[in-house]
């Protein structure tokens, strides 16, 4: 079984809607008595200049693109692909940023 490990850029089939398309794993890695599923940001090269989208990681992929936080979903493991490549920490924490002002966590960032 694949287990993704947080920080690493993954392509995933996200379904018929949202397509396969690469994703950043946010959930620590998993242990043998947890569900098998994992918690990610997908990344879109549909960008909108929104407070909860981050442009990292560039140089892994084709085209300009944002990891989005409003995107953010829990999938099976079996849905993970293959591994592009990982964030750096000061990257990561970028996302981790981004992903906890859409989430309330932190005081708003103007």
């Amino acid at each position: 079984m694949v287990r993704p490990k947080r920080g690493e850029v993954w392509v995933v089939d996200l379904g018929y809607t949202a397509k396969r398309r690469p994703c950043l794993v946010m959930s620590i890695v998993l242990q043998d008595e947890d569900r098998v599923i994992v918690t990610v940001v997908p990344r879109t090269t549909q960008i909108t200049q929104s407070r909860h989208e981050i442009a990292v990681g560039d140089a892994m992929f084709q085209k300009p693109g944002v990891f989005s936080a409003q995107m953010m979903l829990s999938i099976p493991c079996g849905k993970f692909e293959y591994k592009i490549g990982d964030l750096t920490t000061e990257q990561m924490t970028a996302v981790e940023t981004v992903v906890s002002n859409w989430l309330g966590l932190t005081p708003p960032v103007a």
